[in-house]
């Protein structure tokens, strides 16, 4: 997965399918997102007990899968040995190997532990350029931040309002033994105690509701469009914002819907669907309008740009591993040529949401800075909420603030 840069959610969607019981399956996603969320730990555990590094990297997954087992799984750590080197199947080379990989780990785990908890990648979890970046971003916050981004984040789902009441919909979920409580900062969220699949919510095939973190459904409020204007939803796959856009102003004038990736914009459109809305989709590049967009302004944007999602690595602990510090500089510049290809299109008037899922000051008030200095006609128009934390200008919730994943909005008024 990591040399083919590919996301944990993409190798999962082709393997799961294969894996025919239910709890074989859950198993098997559950072992992927542990090993991941402490691989910086788990290697450097294997690095100790490997006499040199191990090179083929099926066998290298198996020693980390099985060093998760004995470290965090309840898997009886007999199982879990012999599992993990009958899992080498026709590499016979690789069975001694594993087998006294796992064995000394258990004998050796205290001073493994000592060892680990001295090496601030193997105790944090997270390579060492992010927690550098993290720390000087939040010097005050960055244990927190850190803590936070390695606990299980909860389900949270969007209570479509045209449906059904928030208060009446976690009665349903009582009815049907799930328990549940309402977000004190959204008025749509509803946390679940534990997840479920999809089919257990009521309602969820017929758009009642949507899994959608509780800080992601502020960017709709923040739009606050208004009947019969014109919004355009930029990168807008999987198209939750646009969703809520339509549940809370559903006489709305016209919701484009935008996303370079053809398979992105179907996942719009089936879940537009499943809701019974409908907006205009399209499947183009947002910074070449000259190819999509008819010359008609738009009152409100959402700019949901393109980042380095260090806000949701709780859900995707995949990013410690595909991201690389290389990556920010040139999402900076995506951001930035976004911004200033959308911006023409907004009504005088109008007003622009810019918002990530990224907790890293450059891709979020810093970037505003700069837009703001080479736009004297736009106005920053202050948040005032009772969520995250007041920036110089925007703000930012951190991983975990009130329960929910790193977020940064930004209101723009031309």
């Amino acid at each position: 997965m990591v040399s083919e840069r590919k996301s944990l959610t993409t190798a999962l969607n082709e393997i799961l399918p294969t894996i025919p019981q239910d709890n074989d399956r859950a198993f098997v996603q559950s072992l992927c997102f542990g090993v991941l969320r402490w691989y910086w730990r788990l290697d450097f555990f294997l690095r100790q007990l490997a006499a040199r590094p191990i090179r083929d990297e099926e066998i290298r997954m198996l020693a980390l899968l099985g060093l998760y087992q004995l470290e965090y799984t309840r898997v009886k750590p007999h199982a879990a040995v012999a599992e993990t080197v009958g899992a080498a199947r026709r590499k016979s080379w690789a069975k001694p190997l594993l087998n006294g990989i796992l064995r000394s780990h258990q004998r050796e785990r205290e001073r493994l532990l000592a060892l680990a908890d001295a090496d601030a990648t193997a105790v944090c979890g997270y390579p060492a350029w992010l927690i550098e970046q993290i720390r000087r971003d939040w010097p005050e916050d960055f244990v927190a931040i850190l803590s936070q981004g390695n606990l299980q984040a909860p389900l949270v789902l969007r209570v479509n309002r045209l449906k059904c009441e928030r208060a009446r919909y976690i009665e349903l979920l009582a009815q049907a033994q799930i328990t549940a409580h309402a977000s004190d900062c959204v008025e749509s969220a509803v946390i679940l105690e534990n997840p479920v699949g999809v089919g257990r919510l009521p309602g969820f095939a017929d758009g009642w509701v949507s899994v959608q973190d509780a800080a992601a459904q502020l960017a709709a409020g923040l739009l606050d469009p208004r009947p019969g204007q014109r919004v355009l939803d930029v990168c807008a796959a999987p198209g939750g914002k646009t969703q809520h856009i339509l549940e809370i102003c559903p006489d709305v004038g016209e919701v484009v819907s935008l996303d370079i990736a053809p398979e992105r914009v179907t996942r719009i459109r089936e879940n537009l669907s499943r809701a019974g809305l409908t907006a205009t989709l399209l499947t183009a590049d947002a910074v070449e309008p000259s190819s999509w967009w008819d010359g008609k302004p738009f009152d409100r944007i959402l700019v949901d740009a393109p980042c380095s999602a260090t806000g949701v690595i709780r859900r995707h602990p995949d990013i410690k591993l595909l991201r690389q510090p290389g990556d920010i500089p040139q999402l900076q510049s995506l951001q930035r040529r976004i911004l200033e290809a959308v911006w023409p299109m907004l009504a005088e008037g109008g007003l622009l949401i810019y918002s990530t899922c990224s907790i890293l000051r450059q891709e979020n008030e810093l970037q505003i800075a700069a837009f703001l200095e080479n736009h004297p006609e736009a106005r920053e128009i202050p948040i005032d909420a009772d969520w995250g934390r007041s920036m110089a200008l925007g703000r930012q919730i951190l991983v975990g603030d009130e329960d929910m994943d790193g977020f940064y909005y930004s209101r723009l008024r031309k």
